[in-house]
Protein backbone atom coordinates (compact mmCIF):
# COMPACT_ATOMS: atom_id res chain seq x y z
CA UNK A 1 0.00 0.00 0.00
CA UNK A 2 1.16 3.11 -0.31
CA UNK A 3 2.72 5.11 2.61
CA UNK A 4 1.28 7.26 4.20
CA UNK A 5 3.84 10.73 5.12
CA UNK A 6 4.73 10.98 8.57
CA UNK A 7 3.91 14.25 9.15
CA UNK A 8 -0.10 13.24 8.70
CA UNK A 9 -2.04 14.38 11.96
CA UNK A 10 -3.30 11.14 12.36
CA UNK A 11 0.09 9.49 13.25
CA UNK A 12 0.37 12.59 15.94
CA UNK A 13 -2.83 11.64 17.44
CA UNK A 14 -2.17 7.74 17.73
CA UNK A 15 1.27 8.31 18.77
CA UNK A 16 -0.20 10.63 21.58
CA UNK A 17 -2.84 8.05 22.57
CA UNK A 18 -0.45 5.21 22.99
CA UNK A 19 1.43 7.83 25.58
CA UNK A 20 -1.73 8.27 27.25
CA UNK A 21 -2.72 4.95 27.20
CA UNK A 22 0.06 3.42 28.66
CA UNK A 23 3.69 3.90 30.26
CA UNK A 24 5.96 6.22 29.96
CA UNK A 25 8.70 4.68 27.10
CA UNK A 26 6.15 2.91 24.87
CA UNK A 27 5.40 3.46 21.73
CA UNK A 28 4.24 3.06 18.05
CA UNK A 29 5.91 3.46 14.41
CA UNK A 30 5.90 2.81 10.67
CA UNK A 31 8.12 -0.24 9.79
CA UNK A 32 7.70 -0.82 6.47
CA UNK A 33 4.16 -0.22 6.13
CA UNK A 34 3.19 -2.11 8.91
CA UNK A 35 2.52 -0.71 13.00
CA UNK A 36 5.55 -1.70 15.09
CA UNK A 37 5.25 -1.66 18.92
CA UNK A 38 8.50 -0.44 20.76
CA UNK A 39 9.65 -0.31 24.88
CA UNK A 40 11.93 1.43 26.32
CA UNK A 41 12.29 0.65 30.24
CA UNK A 42 15.59 2.69 32.18
CA UNK A 43 18.09 0.68 31.99
CA UNK A 44 17.27 -1.88 29.94
CA UNK A 45 17.42 -2.67 26.09
CA UNK A 46 14.84 -1.37 23.81
CA UNK A 47 12.06 -3.68 23.40
CA UNK A 48 9.99 -4.12 19.77
CA UNK A 49 7.60 -6.59 18.21
CA UNK A 50 5.39 -6.30 15.50
CA UNK A 51 2.04 -5.52 15.02
CA UNK A 52 -0.39 -7.35 12.61
CA UNK A 53 -1.97 -4.40 11.70
CA UNK A 54 -0.58 -1.86 8.28
CA UNK A 55 0.42 1.74 8.85
CA UNK A 56 -2.79 3.62 8.22
CA UNK A 57 -5.86 5.91 9.14
CA UNK A 58 -7.79 3.12 9.23
CA UNK A 59 -6.29 0.89 11.28
CA UNK A 60 -5.64 3.52 14.19
CA UNK A 61 -8.54 2.08 16.67
CA UNK A 62 -6.95 -1.44 15.88
CA UNK A 63 -3.88 -0.59 16.89
CA UNK A 64 -4.63 1.25 19.86
CA UNK A 65 -6.41 -1.26 21.34
CA UNK A 66 -3.72 -3.97 20.72
CA UNK A 67 -1.59 -2.06 22.40
CA UNK A 68 -3.33 -1.57 25.07
CA UNK A 69 -4.32 -5.20 25.25
CA UNK A 70 -0.48 -6.11 25.09
CA UNK A 71 0.55 -3.50 27.95
CA UNK A 72 -2.83 -5.04 30.31
CA UNK A 73 -0.89 -8.60 30.10
CA UNK A 74 2.25 -7.14 30.80
CA UNK A 75 1.36 -5.62 34.11
CA UNK A 76 0.14 -9.25 34.91
CA UNK A 77 3.74 -10.76 34.50
CA UNK A 78 4.11 -11.51 30.92
CA UNK A 79 7.42 -10.20 29.03
CA UNK A 80 6.71 -8.32 25.80
CA UNK A 81 6.82 -10.91 23.45
CA UNK A 82 4.39 -13.11 25.51
CA UNK A 83 1.50 -10.48 25.48
CA UNK A 84 2.35 -9.85 22.12
CA UNK A 85 1.58 -13.58 21.69
CA UNK A 86 -1.63 -13.91 23.75
CA UNK A 87 -2.60 -10.85 22.63
CA UNK A 88 -2.56 -12.46 19.16
CA UNK A 89 -4.42 -15.89 20.54
CA UNK A 90 -0.89 -17.56 19.70
CA UNK A 91 -0.90 -18.55 22.86
CA UNK A 92 -3.07 -20.58 25.83
CA UNK A 93 -3.60 -17.36 28.91
CA UNK A 94 -3.45 -19.15 32.34
CA UNK A 95 -6.89 -20.56 33.22
CA UNK A 96 -6.32 -21.19 37.44
CA UNK A 97 -6.79 -17.85 39.70
CA UNK A 98 -5.25 -16.99 42.58
CA UNK A 99 -7.74 -18.63 44.43
CA UNK A 100 -7.03 -22.09 42.79
CA UNK A 101 -3.77 -21.85 43.05
CA UNK A 102 -3.95 -21.42 46.56
CA UNK A 103 -5.85 -24.22 47.64
CA UNK A 104 -3.16 -26.58 45.52
CA UNK A 105 -0.34 -24.69 47.30
CA UNK A 106 -1.76 -25.87 50.44
CA UNK A 107 -2.38 -28.96 49.54
CA UNK A 108 1.42 -29.46 48.42
CA UNK A 109 2.50 -28.24 51.83
CA UNK A 110 0.42 -30.40 53.36
CA UNK A 111 0.43 -33.58 51.44
CA UNK A 112 3.65 -34.07 49.61
CA UNK A 113 7.65 -33.28 50.30
CA UNK A 114 8.57 -32.07 53.52
CA UNK A 115 4.79 -31.85 54.26
CA UNK A 116 3.40 -29.63 57.58
CA UNK A 117 0.94 -30.08 60.10
CA UNK A 118 -1.96 -28.61 59.55
CA UNK A 119 -1.58 -26.30 62.77
CA UNK A 120 1.55 -24.68 60.81
CA UNK A 121 -0.10 -24.03 57.86
CA UNK A 122 -3.10 -21.71 59.78
CA UNK A 123 -0.16 -20.08 61.74
CA UNK A 124 2.49 -19.49 59.69
CA UNK A 125 1.29 -19.71 55.98
CA UNK A 126 -2.44 -19.06 56.23
CA UNK A 127 -2.82 -15.13 57.05
CA UNK A 128 -0.58 -13.91 55.00
CA UNK A 129 -1.46 -15.61 51.79
CA UNK A 130 -5.29 -15.39 52.47
CA UNK A 131 -4.28 -11.33 52.55
CA UNK A 132 -2.19 -11.83 49.13
CA UNK A 133 -4.66 -13.55 47.29
CA UNK A 134 -7.53 -11.10 48.72
CA UNK A 135 -5.22 -7.97 47.42
CA UNK A 136 -4.17 -10.23 43.57
CA UNK A 137 -7.94 -10.51 43.02
CA UNK A 138 -8.83 -6.74 44.09
CA UNK A 139 -9.81 -4.48 41.26
CA UNK A 140 -6.61 -2.62 41.76
CA UNK A 141 -4.12 -5.31 43.65
CA UNK A 142 -0.32 -5.42 42.81
CA UNK A 143 0.61 -5.53 39.29
CA UNK A 144 4.23 -7.19 40.50
CA UNK A 145 5.51 -9.78 43.27
CA UNK A 146 7.42 -6.69 44.94
CA UNK A 147 4.72 -4.46 45.14
CA UNK A 148 2.60 -7.39 46.64
CA UNK A 149 5.50 -8.45 49.11
CA UNK A 150 5.62 -4.91 50.08
CA UNK A 151 1.44 -4.56 50.67
CA UNK A 152 1.88 -7.98 52.92
CA UNK A 153 4.55 -6.64 55.22
CA UNK A 154 3.96 -3.23 55.86
CA UNK A 155 2.22 -3.73 58.84
CA UNK A 156 5.01 -5.64 60.75
CA UNK A 157 8.21 -4.05 62.09
CA UNK A 158 10.90 -4.36 59.34
CA UNK A 159 13.25 -6.71 60.40
CA UNK A 160 11.14 -8.96 62.91
CA UNK A 161 11.11 -12.52 62.83
CA UNK A 162 7.10 -12.42 61.50
CA UNK A 163 7.78 -9.74 58.76
CA UNK A 164 10.90 -12.56 57.38
CA UNK A 165 8.34 -15.18 58.09
CA UNK A 166 5.72 -13.81 55.91
CA UNK A 167 7.90 -13.01 53.17
CA UNK A 168 9.51 -16.53 52.96
CA UNK A 169 5.67 -18.19 52.65
CA UNK A 170 4.83 -15.69 50.21
CA UNK A 171 7.73 -16.28 48.11
CA UNK A 172 7.02 -19.92 48.50
CA UNK A 173 3.63 -19.42 47.29
CA UNK A 174 4.71 -17.09 44.16
CA UNK A 175 7.37 -19.69 43.20
CA UNK A 176 4.93 -22.44 43.45
CA UNK A 177 2.17 -20.49 41.06
CA UNK A 178 4.95 -19.68 38.57
CA UNK A 179 6.53 -23.69 38.48
CA UNK A 180 4.09 -25.34 38.93
CA UNK A 181 0.03 -23.47 37.34
CA UNK A 182 2.13 -21.60 35.00
CA UNK A 183 1.41 -18.36 36.10
CA UNK A 184 3.88 -15.53 34.16
CA UNK A 185 7.41 -15.75 34.68
CA UNK A 186 7.20 -12.02 35.55
CA UNK A 187 5.10 -13.14 39.06
CA UNK A 188 8.21 -15.15 39.90
CA UNK A 189 9.28 -13.50 43.74
CA UNK A 190 12.98 -12.01 43.90
CA UNK A 191 15.74 -14.11 44.95
CA UNK A 192 16.85 -11.80 47.72
CA UNK A 193 13.86 -10.78 50.22
CA UNK A 194 15.61 -8.73 52.26
CA UNK A 195 15.06 -4.93 50.80
CA UNK A 196 11.34 -5.71 51.96
CA UNK A 197 12.03 -7.91 55.43
CA UNK A 198 14.05 -4.93 56.44
CA UNK A 199 16.36 -4.02 59.66
CA UNK A 200 14.89 -2.88 62.68
CA UNK A 201 15.94 0.67 63.59
CA UNK A 202 18.19 -0.95 66.67
CA UNK A 203 20.28 -2.57 63.28
CA UNK A 204 20.85 0.42 61.75
CA UNK A 205 22.32 1.89 64.68
CA UNK A 206 25.89 3.13 64.32
CA UNK A 207 28.07 0.22 65.20
CA UNK A 208 25.48 -2.40 65.40
CA UNK A 209 25.84 -6.15 64.24
CA UNK A 210 23.65 -8.81 65.55
CA UNK A 211 25.59 -10.03 68.40
CA UNK A 212 28.78 -10.56 69.36
CA UNK A 213 30.69 -13.75 71.73
CA UNK A 214 31.71 -13.19 75.21
CA UNK A 215 34.75 -14.50 76.05
CA UNK A 216 34.58 -16.98 78.80
CA UNK A 217 35.23 -15.20 81.91
CA UNK A 218 32.59 -12.62 80.98
CA UNK A 219 30.28 -16.01 80.64
CA UNK A 220 31.84 -17.82 84.05
CA UNK A 221 30.86 -14.39 86.01
CA UNK A 222 27.34 -13.99 84.47
CA UNK A 223 26.56 -17.64 85.73
CA UNK A 224 28.00 -16.80 88.95
CA UNK A 225 26.07 -14.03 89.37
CA UNK A 226 22.55 -15.28 88.47
CA UNK A 227 20.35 -15.76 91.86
CA UNK A 228 20.83 -19.28 93.80
CA UNK A 229 17.17 -19.71 94.19
CA UNK A 230 15.53 -22.95 92.08
CA UNK A 231 14.49 -20.67 88.80
CA UNK A 232 17.93 -19.05 89.34
CA UNK A 233 19.57 -22.81 88.83
CA UNK A 234 17.65 -23.93 85.69
CA UNK A 235 18.72 -20.58 84.10
CA UNK A 236 22.12 -21.23 84.80
CA UNK A 237 21.72 -24.89 83.52
CA UNK A 238 20.22 -23.44 80.10
CA UNK A 239 23.34 -20.64 79.86
CA UNK A 240 25.93 -23.56 80.28
CA UNK A 241 24.31 -25.34 77.56
CA UNK A 242 24.34 -23.20 75.11
CA UNK A 243 28.03 -22.06 76.10
CA UNK A 244 29.44 -25.31 76.24
CA UNK A 245 27.48 -26.74 73.00
CA UNK A 246 27.19 -23.77 70.83
CA UNK A 247 23.29 -24.15 70.64
CA UNK A 248 20.53 -21.71 69.44
CA UNK A 249 18.05 -20.88 72.18
CA UNK A 250 15.49 -23.61 70.08
CA UNK A 251 17.79 -26.33 70.40
CA UNK A 252 17.20 -26.23 73.88
CA UNK A 253 14.18 -28.21 73.36
CA UNK A 254 15.41 -30.45 70.79
CA UNK A 255 18.45 -32.06 72.87
CA UNK A 256 19.19 -35.31 73.85
CA UNK A 257 21.88 -37.98 74.55
CA UNK A 258 22.56 -41.22 72.72
CA UNK A 259 25.33 -43.72 71.87
CA UNK A 260 27.51 -42.50 68.83
CA UNK A 261 27.91 -45.30 67.00
CA UNK A 262 31.80 -44.51 66.21
CA UNK A 263 33.39 -44.18 69.97
CA UNK A 264 30.02 -46.19 71.44
CA UNK A 265 30.39 -43.58 74.20
CA UNK A 266 27.38 -41.20 75.00
CA UNK A 267 26.85 -38.12 73.11
CA UNK A 268 25.13 -34.91 73.11
CA UNK A 269 22.19 -35.61 69.97
CA UNK A 270 19.88 -32.50 68.80
CA UNK A 271 17.23 -33.22 66.66
CA UNK A 272 16.50 -29.60 65.43
CA UNK A 273 15.80 -28.92 61.67
CA UNK A 274 16.64 -25.57 60.78
CA UNK A 275 14.85 -24.17 57.68
CA UNK A 276 17.45 -22.45 55.38
CA UNK A 277 18.16 -21.36 51.58
CA UNK A 278 19.72 -24.30 50.78
CA UNK A 279 16.94 -26.68 52.21
CA UNK A 280 16.43 -27.62 55.41
CA UNK A 281 19.46 -28.38 57.74
CA UNK A 282 20.07 -32.14 59.49
CA UNK A 283 20.15 -33.11 63.03
CA UNK A 284 23.50 -33.87 64.01
CA UNK A 285 26.06 -35.11 66.88
CA UNK A 286 27.29 -32.22 69.30
CA UNK A 287 31.06 -32.59 70.68
CA UNK A 288 31.46 -30.06 74.07
CA UNK A 289 34.32 -27.20 74.04
CA UNK A 290 34.54 -27.18 78.22
CA UNK A 291 35.04 -23.06 79.26
CA UNK A 292 38.35 -22.13 80.33
CA UNK A 293 38.37 -20.01 84.33
CA UNK A 294 40.43 -17.65 85.43
CA UNK A 295 43.10 -20.13 86.33
CA UNK A 296 43.29 -21.49 83.34
CA UNK A 297 41.28 -24.74 84.32
CA UNK A 298 38.40 -25.94 81.87
CA UNK A 299 35.21 -26.23 83.72
CA UNK A 300 34.11 -29.86 84.77
CA UNK A 301 30.25 -29.04 85.05
CA UNK A 302 29.38 -32.70 84.09
CA UNK A 303 26.32 -31.37 82.05
CA UNK A 304 26.57 -34.81 79.89
CA UNK A 305 26.11 -37.10 83.06
CA UNK A 306 23.52 -34.84 85.10
CA UNK A 307 21.42 -34.91 81.98
CA UNK A 308 21.59 -38.61 82.08
CA UNK A 309 20.79 -38.45 85.91
CA UNK A 310 17.38 -36.06 85.83
CA UNK A 311 19.01 -33.77 87.05
CA UNK A 312 19.05 -30.81 84.87
CA UNK A 313 15.62 -29.17 84.75
CA UNK A 314 15.38 -26.29 82.32
CA UNK A 315 13.04 -23.17 82.35
CA UNK A 316 10.03 -22.99 80.60
CA UNK A 317 11.13 -21.46 76.84
CA UNK A 318 8.07 -21.07 75.28
CA UNK A 319 7.23 -22.79 72.24
CA UNK A 320 9.74 -22.16 68.92
CA UNK A 321 11.46 -19.29 68.49
CA UNK A 322 9.83 -18.06 71.63
CA UNK A 323 12.96 -19.77 73.76
CA UNK A 324 15.24 -16.46 72.30
CA UNK A 325 12.41 -14.62 73.91
CA UNK A 326 12.44 -16.41 76.87
CA UNK A 327 15.72 -16.33 77.97
CA UNK A 328 16.22 -12.45 76.77
CA UNK A 329 13.55 -11.93 79.34
CA UNK A 330 14.87 -13.50 82.21
CA UNK A 331 18.20 -12.05 81.54
CA UNK A 332 16.59 -8.58 80.78
CA UNK A 333 15.85 -8.94 84.62
CA UNK A 334 19.16 -9.50 86.18
CA UNK A 335 22.23 -6.91 87.13
CA UNK A 336 24.98 -9.30 86.10
CA UNK A 337 23.69 -9.20 82.37
CA UNK A 338 23.00 -5.79 82.37
CA UNK A 339 26.55 -4.97 83.54
CA UNK A 340 28.11 -7.32 80.92
CA UNK A 341 25.57 -5.75 78.03
CA UNK A 342 26.93 -2.12 79.36
CA UNK A 343 30.84 -3.87 78.66
CA UNK A 344 30.43 -4.90 75.45
CA UNK A 345 28.28 -1.72 74.31
CA UNK A 346 31.56 0.18 75.51
CA UNK A 347 33.67 -1.60 73.63
CA UNK A 348 30.99 -1.21 70.36
CA UNK A 349 29.68 -4.65 70.63
CA UNK A 350 26.35 -5.79 71.46
CA UNK A 351 25.35 -8.61 73.80
CA UNK A 352 22.14 -11.33 72.80
CA UNK A 353 21.10 -14.54 73.62
CA UNK A 354 22.96 -15.87 70.52
CA UNK A 355 25.90 -14.68 72.18
CA UNK A 356 25.95 -17.97 74.25
CA UNK A 357 26.51 -19.86 70.82
CA UNK A 358 29.10 -16.93 69.25
CA UNK A 359 31.30 -17.76 71.92
CA UNK A 360 31.60 -22.08 71.32
CA UNK A 361 32.80 -20.91 67.61
CA UNK A 362 35.50 -18.22 68.79
CA UNK A 363 36.45 -20.86 71.44
CA UNK A 364 36.91 -23.66 68.60
CA UNK A 365 38.93 -21.46 66.91
CA UNK A 366 41.37 -20.39 69.32
CA UNK A 367 41.86 -24.06 70.14
CA UNK A 368 42.41 -24.10 66.76
CA UNK A 369 40.16 -26.75 65.55
CA UNK A 370 39.69 -26.53 62.02
CA UNK A 371 36.31 -24.03 60.40
CA UNK A 372 34.51 -27.23 58.90
CA UNK A 373 34.81 -28.89 61.94
CA UNK A 374 33.22 -26.20 64.48
CA UNK A 375 30.62 -25.60 61.24
CA UNK A 376 29.67 -29.06 61.47
CA UNK A 377 29.04 -29.44 65.22
CA UNK A 378 26.98 -25.99 65.30
CA UNK A 379 24.16 -27.19 62.24
CA UNK A 380 24.95 -24.89 59.66
CA UNK A 381 27.07 -24.66 56.42
CA UNK A 382 30.95 -23.80 56.40
CA UNK A 383 30.22 -21.00 53.78
CA UNK A 384 27.87 -20.08 56.51
CA UNK A 385 30.33 -20.11 59.12
CA UNK A 386 32.31 -17.87 57.49
CA UNK A 387 30.49 -15.45 56.46
CA UNK A 388 29.11 -15.27 60.25
CA UNK A 389 32.25 -15.78 61.58
CA UNK A 390 35.09 -13.80 60.33
CA UNK A 391 37.64 -15.44 62.81
CA UNK A 392 37.40 -18.53 61.21
CA UNK A 393 38.13 -17.58 57.64
CA UNK A 394 41.15 -15.01 57.46
CA UNK A 395 42.46 -15.10 60.66
CA UNK A 396 41.54 -18.84 60.64
CA UNK A 397 43.75 -19.57 57.09
CA UNK A 398 46.43 -17.63 58.86
CA UNK A 399 46.90 -19.40 61.61
CA UNK A 400 46.47 -22.64 59.50
CA UNK A 401 49.41 -21.35 57.54
CA UNK A 402 51.68 -20.47 60.08
CA UNK A 403 51.26 -24.01 62.14
CA UNK A 404 51.78 -25.79 58.61
CA UNK A 405 54.98 -23.94 57.80
CA UNK A 406 56.52 -23.66 61.54
CA UNK A 407 56.60 -27.55 60.82
CA UNK A 408 60.34 -28.63 59.31
CA UNK A 409 60.08 -31.42 57.32
CA UNK A 410 63.36 -33.57 58.06
CA UNK A 411 66.20 -32.46 54.73
CA UNK A 412 66.31 -34.99 52.43
CA UNK A 413 63.41 -36.45 53.14
CA UNK A 414 60.91 -37.97 50.14
CA UNK A 415 57.56 -38.32 50.21
CA UNK A 416 55.61 -41.28 50.13
CA UNK A 417 53.46 -42.70 47.34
Amino acid sequence: MPRIGSGESWESGLRATVRSSTAMGWAVRNSRGSARLLVRREGLPMETVGLPFDWGRQQVGAIVARVRNIYVLTLQGHNLQQAAAIADGNAPQRQTSWAEALTNFRRQKLDHGAAIKPSTWAKIYEPVLTMATALLDGQRGPRNPADLLDACLRDWPPGSRTRQIRAQSLAQFLRHCVEREHFPEGWRPPADLRPHIGVSAAEVAPGHRKGNAFTDLEILALIDSLPSDPPGLRWADALRLMAELGLRPIELQHLAVRIEPRSGRPLWWCSYRKRSGGGMTAPRWIRPLPLTDWDGRRQQWNLLERWQAGLIELPPLGNGPGASDAIGTYLGRQQGWQSLRARLEARGERAVPYSFRHSYSLRGHQLGIDAGSVALNMGHSYEVHCRSYPWASDSGAAVAYERALAIKAPLGSVPST
